[in-house]
Order: C-alpha cells, then sequence, then structure tokens
C-alpha cells in the first residue's frame, strides 16, 4: 500500500517505496528525507472532453471548476498530505483498474497512474456521446456539484480521496441498482455506470423535499459515497 493512514485527516507516503506521487498544491503538511516538489501539467490530452480541444479544452475544464493545481513530489523521503480538515480514503488499483472522481475530491495518487479527464456524460448510462451525452453530464454535473468534466484514473496504483465525514464502499452489480445522494457520491471504480433520476411527478412538486433528485448506480464495480450532502 503506497499510502498510509495516519489519522482520518491525514495520509502518509514513503517515497522510497512509492515513488514519485502527485497531490493537489496546499496539501503538503510535512515531510522528512530528500524530497523534491515541482508543478505537475494539467491532465487531459487526447481521451479528454469531445467537442473541447487544445486552448479552449483546458479553459472549459478550469472553468467547470475540474482543474486543481497538482504538485509532483520526488525524492527518497516520506510526505505527510491533509487538506482543510477533510476525511480522507486510501484506493488501491490493480493493473486494469479505473476510477472517476471529481479533481475537487482527489487529494494526491501515485503517478504511474494514467489521469484523463473526459466529460461527465461519458459515465452516463444511455447518455451516449455528442450533444446528448454533455447534456446529461452537465446536468447530473449541476446537481452533483462537480461540473461538466470529471478526473479518470486507469493502470496500477493508489489514490485518496477527500470527503465530508469519512467514505464508505458500496459494491454495485447485484439484481438491484445502487441509489445515491448526488451530493454524496464521491467517486466510482470499475465498470459502474450512473444515471441521474428525478422522482418529481406532477402529484408530488413542491412536496418532495431534498431528495427528488437521485443517481442510480448499476454495472459492476464500487461507488465511493461520503457521509454528507455538504460539496468541497
Amino acid at each position: 500500500m503506497a499510502f498510509t493512514k495516519v489519522n482520518s485527516k491525514v495520509v502518509s507516503v514513503d517515497l522510497n517505496r512509492s515513488g514519485p506521487v502527485i497531490a493537489r498544491r496546499g496539501a503538503m503538511l510535512f515531510y522528512t528525507g530528500d524530497v523534491r516538489f515541482a508543478p505537475h501539467g494539467v491532465p487531459g490530452g487526447a481521451g479528454g472532453a469531445p467537442g473541447f480541444g487544445g486552448l479552449a479544452g483546458m479553459a472549459g475544464r478550469i472553468l467547470q471548476g475540474e482543474h486543481e493545481a497538482t504538485m509532483i513530489a520526488q525524492g527518497t523521503g516520506t510526505v505527510h498530505y491533509g487538506f482543510r480538515g477533510l476525511e480522507t480514503h486510501v484506493v488501491d488499483m490493480s493493473a486494469d483498474g479505473e476510477l472517476r472522481v471529481d479533481a475537487s475530491r482527489l487529494l494526491a495518487n501515485t503517478v504511474g497512474l494514467q489521469s484523463t479527464v473526459v466529460s461527465s456524460g461519458a459515465a452516463q448510462a444511455g447518455g451516449g456521446g455528442g450533444l446528448l451525452g454533455a447534456l446529461r453530464g452537465a446536468a447530473t454535473g449541476a446537481v452533483t456539484g462537480t461540473g461538466m468534466f470529471t478526473t479518470q484514473l486507469s493502470g496500477y496504483g493508489a489514490v485518496v480521496l477527500l470527503a465530508h465525514g469519512g467514505v464508505f464502499e458500496l459494491r454495485v452489480g447485484g439484481p438491484a441498482p445502487v441509489i445515491v445522494d448526488p451530493q454524496a457520491f464521491v467517486a466510482a471504480s470499475g465498470g459502474v455506470r450512473t444515471e441521474l433520476k428525478s422522482s418529481m411527478n406532477w402529484r408530488n412538486v413542491g412536496r418532495s423535499g431534498g431528495e427528488s433528485m437521485q443517481l442510480e448506480c448499476t454495472g459492476q464495480g464500487i461507488v465511493y459515497v461520503q457521509a454528507s450532502e455538504e460539496k468541497l
């Protein structure tokens, strides 16, 4: 395991064992040993959001809040990370693993993972591509607060997630879908498909409270949910 939890809000990483680590700027608390830090580039490139290219794509991601400035740590020491007193959750990924997470909920990851920025619509069941997929992604992003884009990490390595009130894992793949409050959704791994559903109809307009929008999770994999509806 690359990252070790010091407590619920702080993780440490031994760079001698993990190799270089990428973390959001401002997350480094302290370190020991010979460690060097340098700015890290914006994830994306080929495979990014459809319909956005070059500078327009980067501007779109930044405007939607997907981009978080990151730093790469290299050397032969141990680094401790935490951010704004938020709870941390470590996810270890296998060689063929895939994790989709909003950049605001990503604390750190090992450098061996491939990182790309994709349209939120790409994860929507039945959303398809093009304009329809983009509109579905925008709708989900508006409700969850994640924006139109999401970060996709793939390969072998480890990731540290951020959340309010801690994170618990829900297995998806049974006969019934897993229904999650959109604002409690943190990330999804494996072949999980998500689709925003509305429980409102003409009979309950104005009486549905705060549970009218729900995120339906199907497929095979794990959904990571925080114990709060508070946005980061």
